[in-house]
């Protein structure tokens, strides 16, 4: 997901001076521990070639999690599953090969969309080949039921055995009013996931996601990159699937709802409260044959068992997976390394366990590291935990992801995305003064970051979570410098083989940040405070359901 996101969960009160300095030490202790040279070692190792991109049920899986096993071992960590630190994550491993070629038929003629170029196409089904024979297709606007918003682009359509076309986002995006949905600020029905979840429960046999570069808030490329390899998801699955899902460039959907005999103004009418689908006078024929691998995939898990409260738990987390080979770049370079996303996150990890250890006072709560996988086919690990979890939800007392870690040196803010969540924005702008730091909240909360990153698992099962982007107010150069590079990354790299370990990084900033959530982390793990949400939060009445688990 673009730039990306430390991700941090803790408790209310984290900041307040209830800490007993004498438990954890004083504030320095632990912190020269985190260092540039040690980050790059790390991430150097797992965005090698030889690591192939890092795929899970791939060669580069098994260098991954040997690697990570051997670090957490050499450190001194436990293992965090029992006598292991494996975690077995059953997944489907599903190559989607479709037809080169989707033949539109429409009363006046037919004609061909060209795939990749105007739209990509997979299955989550794992029959040998999935036919699309003259199937209709409906514009649904964006494909949303959301009663508490009195929206409900499905009212009175049947779409069983229809392809349903619709808008990336949400209503509020493009319509410019503030009280709809929340308006420029994406909730979950604005995600391409959330889409194929609702059209598949309204028995759709298929879904196109309308692509609009601003309103995804990546290009189609990363569509391409990201869409035309095989695909994984859990094997444990008990929703309805689509036979097919996948994305249409603006271009080529405007072809469709014009051969269908509508007007393409049909799309802004989507924005409208009130709109009603439009079924097309029109059908799509093409064919997916697919290849099924069933396998293991694996989170790793270490920890440090707390002292006083060991049955309370601090997780620390980072995903270890990138997309691995996929379609070569303009030089044939067709190893997606992932150096930044997310070689740099999991070192970091490593480095969370190495400044942990080297404390003199314990822990009272335990401290778990997780490094979880298929966080790029749709945050699988994470997704698993949280509904298969080693350590008990109600007794995890918040999550510390890091997703990326800043790569352009030192910054006086941090950035909250997903502003209003938890109490913890207004803590952590406290701590960030003590850095001499101050929080800024997300420019483009339209891209959904809160919803793109591991911690989003954990929110949906209750657990506190404040997503934190590394700032753009860039020491000594300013916002625009920092927002710069954000933006090449994201034109240039972001999940493209050239995400490669750069000498000219400067990771002070890394470091600075990562100072700050391991000194978040010990102020959790010497008292007993618990995370909350704030009153308005759609997860605040999933922890409030575990609450009374957590005196027992």
């Amino acid at each position: 997901m673009y730039y990306k996101l430390f991700t941090v969960a803790a408790a209310a009160l984290v900041f307040l001076s209830c800490n007993n300095p004498e438990k954890a030490g004083n504030d320095e202790e632990g912190l020269s521990v985190f260092n540039a040279d040690s980050l790059i070692k790390h991430i150097k190792v797992l965005s090698s070639d030889s690591f192939q991109g890092r795929k899970p049920f791939t060669e580069g899986e098994t260098k991954t999690i040997a690697y990570l096993q051997g670090q957490f071992r050499a450190v001194g960590l436990q293992p965090g599953n029992g006598e292991s630190y494996l975690q077995d994550v059953p997944m489907i491993d599903i190559f989607s090969r479709p037809d080169p070629v989707m033949q539109i038929q429409s009363p006046k003629a037919g004609f061909q969309l060209k795939g990749l170029d105007e739209y990509v196409l997979s299955t989550p089904k794992t029959d040998p080949v999935v036919n699309l024979k003259n199937t209709p297709v409906v514009f649904a606007g964006y494909g949303v039921v959301a009663p508490e918003y009195n929206w409900n682009d499905y009212a009175g359509l049947d779409v069983k055995g229809k392809i349903v076309m619709v808008l990336v986002n949400d209503p509020g995006f493009n319509n410019g009013d503030t009280t709809l949905f929340k308006g420029k600020t994406m909730t979950y029905y604005g995600r391409w996931t959330y889409k194929f979840e609702e059209a598949a429960r309204q028995g759709a046999k298929g879904c196109l996601v309308i692509h609009n570069t601003a309103a995804a808030s990546y290009p189609f490329s990363v569509v391409q990159n990201s869409w035309n390899t095989s695909e994984l998801r859990l094997d444990n699955m008990d929703e309805p699937l689509l036979d097919a899902q996948g994305w249409i460039t603006t271009e080529a959907a405007k072809k469709l709802i014009v051969a269908g005999g509508q007007d393409t103004a049909i799309l802004s009418k989507a924005d409208v409260p009130g709109f009603k689908a439009v079924p097309l006078n029109i059908s799509v024929s093409t064919r997916i044959q697919t290849k099924v691998t069933r396998n293991q995939s694996h989170n790793v898990i270490g920890k440090i068992t707390g002292t006083k409260y060991p049955d309370e738990y601090i997780l620390y987390t980072a995903h270890w997976d990138h997309l691995g080979i996929g379609k070569p770049d303009a030089t044939g370079d067709s190893i997606y390394n992932g150096a930044v996303d997310n070689a740099s996150g999991t070192a970091a990890l490593l480095e969370f366990a190495r400044a942990w250890k080297s404390l003199k006072t314990p822990p009272e709560r335990t401290i778990v590291f997780l490094a979880v996988t298929g966080e790029e086919q749709g945050l699988l690990g994470s997704a698993y935990y949280a509904k298969n979890p080693v350590y008990p939800v109600s007794k995890t007392v918040g999550v510390l992801n890091v997703d990326e870690v800043n790569n352009y040196g030192r910054t006086k803010d941090i950035m909250v995305v997903g502003q209003g969540q938890s109490d913890m924005e207004d803590l952590l702008a406290d701590a960030a003064k003590k850095q001499g730091r101050y929080i800024s909240f997300d420019d483009t909360p339209e891209a959904g970051h809160y919803f793109r990153s591991d911690h989003f698992s954990f929110a949906k099962a209750g657990i506190p979570a404040l997503a934190q982007g590394f700032g753009i107010d860039v020491v000594g150069k300013g916002k625009e410098y920092g927002r710069k590079r954000q933006e090449e990354f994201n034109a240039q790299h972001y999940h493209a083989p050239s995400d490669q370990y750069n000498s000219d990084w400067d990771l002070s900033g890394a470091v600075e940040d990562l100072q700050l959530l391991f000194l978040i982390g010990k102020k959790l793990a010497y008292n007993h405070t618990w995370p909350g949400w704030k009153p308005g939060s759609e997860f605040k009445a999933e922890r409030d359901k575990t609450a009374s688990e957590r005196t027992k």
